[in-house]
């Protein structure tokens, strides 16, 4: 742990301990606000673009669900101010208290909120456990490097809950889990028998470039297909707008075949990975936010791997 980290954890204030910060984000404040998407199911729809200090690292997309037996949340944001500010918000909307958690997902702005509900509510893929265990301080710390004070007292809280079984059932609603992977090695999609929503977390985005620093393609198109497969009303997906249209299970798919296919055709031309960034983008995705910031880090991502693949091996003996 770092010792910026070390200084908010612990509560230090002093301006040697502190840096200064922009004047926007002095109060730190999380402004969210829920959206009804259907019958007692709410959304808070996050920033598409990167963690800011302005934004203070809302660019997530989380859901909560009332239930007669309590409200159950997916995902819990890039903080504990955020988890805080969530949690506020739920009882604001609902009158009642957070019985369960899922995380989608180990990245980490959907996850660093978790201290705020009890690790004993939270439920997880058994694989997103471990990448918690092994990769949560090293998200953690990151973050606190981009936000600063938005990550006062922010603590990594592991799941205690392991994702094996195939359902849960809270008043009327039946959530079915849906494990799959590709945006990371373990995805955890949700649907809502009783509303019909279906909760993607990662594996769908909308309007806004696809994030690949975890992903396996091919995989990912696997799920994209089941996903198209499950009869539902409403997509949520982890980043853009609700989807009644399935636009966001297209558009994600569209988009990630068109990036492999630019980068395959690069490699095979021999391009270096800075000229591979430059690819020119289609009409059909130029108005998707962050684009070309994406497509730089999806090279850095999967660039060497296709290199790797698809370069033959001259060495010693080869003619």
């Amino acid at each position: 742990m770092d010792f910026f980290r070390r200084t908010l954890l612990a509560g230090v204030g002093s301006s040697l301990a502190m840096p200064i910060l922009p004047s926007f984000a002095n109060s730190f404040a999380y402004d969210l606000k829920a959206q009804r998407i259907a019958e007692n199911s709410y959304v808070i729809v996050g920033e598409t673009e990167f963690f800011t200090m302005k934004n203070g690292g809302n660019i997530v997309n989380i859901a909560f669900i009332s239930t007669k037996d309590g409200v159950v949340v997916i995902d819990t944001g890039p903080s504990r101010r955020y988890g805080i500010a969530l949690k506020k918000l739920i009882k604001e909307t609902t009158g009642q208290d957070v019985i369960r958690v899922y995380n989608t997902h180990f990245h980490p702005d959907h996850f660093l909120g978790n201290q705020v509900f009890g690790a004993e509510k939270i439920a997880a893929l058994p694989k997103t456990i471990a990448g918690l265990k092994t990769t949560g301080e090293g998200f953690s710390d990151n973050l606190y490097r981009l936000l600063g004070d938005w990550m006062r007292a922010t603590e990594v809280t592991i799941p205690e809950i392991e994702v094996t079984f195939s359902s849960e059932k809270f008043g009327a609603h039946r959530f079915e889990m849906l494990p799959m992977s590709g945006h990371t090695d373990a995805d955890l999609a949700i649907l809502d028998h009783h509303t019909g929503v279906l909760y993607t977390g990662d594996l769908c985005f909308l309007d806004r470039a696809a994030t690949t620093p975890h992903a396996n393609l091919s995989k990912w198109y696997d799920s994209l297909k089941e996903l198209k497969k499950i009869p539902h009303k409403i997509v949520f997906p982890g980043h853009g707008p609700a989807d009644p249209t399935d636009r966001s299970i297209e558009q994600t798919e569209s988009y990630l075949r068109w990036l492999e296919a630019e980068l395959i055709a690069s490699v095979k031309s021999g391009k270096d990975m800075i000229e591979a960034a430059k690819m020119p983008i289609p009409k059909e995705f130029q108005s998707i936010k962050v684009i070309h910031d994406e497509i730089e880090r999806s090279v850095a991502h999967l660039y060497p791997n296709l290199e790797e693949k698809l370069l033959p091996f001259v060495g010693q003996g080869n003619k």
